[in-house]
Order: structure tokens, then C-alpha cells, then sequence
């Protein structure tokens, strides 16, 4: 993934979903049914990659 690629747009759904591009999903190795934990920040939201055991 080159610098350029690190921010895509995406539209929140009326149930208040949002889908983690294709690309950044393949570069963080997270799979449908994994977990991922997100943190509030100031003016952000950070979604982390988690594994449950």
C-alpha cells in the first residue's frame, strides 16, 4: 500500500455502518468475522485489529 492509499472515503449506511475498504483489510490481515476494536479519539476514530482467544 503506497502513502497516497492511506485515506479512502467512505459512506456511513442508515444503520450507522461504515465498510473497511478491500485494500486496508487485505493489509491488515483481518478477516470477515474478526474482531476489531475502535477507540475514540479528539476528532477520530482508530480502528485496531484485536484477537480474541
Amino acid at each position: 500500500m503506497s502513502v497516497q492509499d492511506n485515506e479512502v472515503l467512505v459512506k456511513i449506511t442508515s444503520a450507522g455502518t461504515i465498510s473497511i475498504p478491500k485494500q486496508f483489510r487485505k493489509y491488515m490481515d483481518i478477516q470477515k468475522g474478526e474482531y476489531v476494536k475502535v477507540i475514540l479519539g479528539k476528532d477520530r476514530l482508530l480502528i485496531r485489529k484485536v484477537t480474541i482467544s
